[in-house]
């Protein structure tokens, strides 16, 4: 055990060493790097682009293939720009960070804490424009809210060390996502205002399925974590609507969701995420994470596997 710490320690400090030094780059040499790389990953590599297409394709089906090829070369452009910006956090200053990464209706998110009384804040997220970049939320909020962020731990010790670094470097907390509960409880009992970060549009394993929802033409399993805990410590939801307006500029406008309580149903908010997320990807597409295997678990066989188990 102490000689693989000692690996991971290693690795760690190589992988923080080298993104350094690329990260003491100007912008435009890294976005120079960043077209470089793309034409790598694209035309060469072509890593998961049998992935992508078949994402794009099934999506779409309303675009022709010449508009299906020019959102996926855009994304994998966009892709190779926010690893660049990615590597840019190691040494960005503050003061940058807060010209490049622009938040919209922090008011609104504050007045849900300070004027209504609330303690919990869900913030819903997506995979989409550059989600790392969103952690800088610290800076901008009132420093009487307390930010943080569910994360899922990755496999490699040495390079989920090295993201955790780059979140936790604006002030906010990364909370695992088996913890989840624990960690909110407890803040409840602190009675600490906090704002939570859920990015929720990822594949939910067999176990943790328990709702599908229409998502881009498909009967597609949604984590639905955020809606049950939020319930019990009664959050405010926000959905976190992203722009790029131009190359390293983003802007992120928090909305309010609600729906009234006399209507409400076990997964309606949930299901309100997925159709904005839905609403924010088809006006530009190419800045969603179309390399993951969102659909690769369908609704027919998790249906069956419930029945499976039933008879069993």
């Amino acid at each position: 055990m102490e000689k693989q710490d000692k690996w991971t320690n290693l690795m760690y400090y190589v992988v923080f060493g080298l993104s350094h030094l690329l990260s003491l780059l100007p912008f435009c040499i890294l976005y120079f790097l960043s077209d470089g790389l793309y034409l790598l990953m694209y035309y060469c590599i072509k890593y998961r682009r049998d992935v992508v297409r078949d994402n794009l394709l099934k999506s779409f089906p309303e675009k022709s293939l010449d508009e299906l090829i020019r959102i996926e070369k855009k994304f994998y452009h966009f892709f190779c720009d926010y690893f660049v910006e990615t590597l840019k956090l190691t040494s960005i200053s503050k003061k940058e960070m807060r010209k490049r990464m622009v938040f919209r209706g922090v008011e609104q998110v504050e007045q849900a804490v300070h004027e209504e009384g609330h303690n919990f804040i869900f913030l819903y997220l997506g995979h989409y424009c550059n989600w790392e970049w969103i952690a800088s939320l610290p800076y901008t909020i009132s420093p009487s809210i307390h930010c943080a962020q569910i994360y899922h731990p990755l496999y490699n010790k040495a390079v989920d060390r090295f993201f955790l670094k780059l979140r936790n470097q604006f002030g906010g907390e990364c909370i695992p996502m088996k913890n989840t509960l624990r960690r909110v409880i407890e803040l409840k009992r602190e009675k600490r205002p906090t704002m939570i970060g859920f990015i929720s549009d990822q594949l939910p394993k067999w176990n943790s399925m328990h709702f599908f929802v229409p998502f881009l033409h498909r009967e597609t399993a949604v984590f639905t974590g955020a809606e049950q805990i939020g319930r019990q410590v009664k959050a405010v939801y926000f959905f976190a609507d992203i722009i790029r307006p131009r190359r390293g500029y983003y802007e992120c406008t928090f909305r309010r969701m609600e729906i009234p309580e006399v209507n409400r149903t076990e997964y309606d908010m949930t299901a309100l995420f997925m159709e904005q997320l839905e609403q924010m990807i088809r006006r530009a597409p190419q800045y969603w994470l179309w390399t993951h295997k969102r659909w690769k678990r369908t609704k027919e066989e998790w249906l069956r596997r419930q029945q499976d188990s039933t008879i069993k």
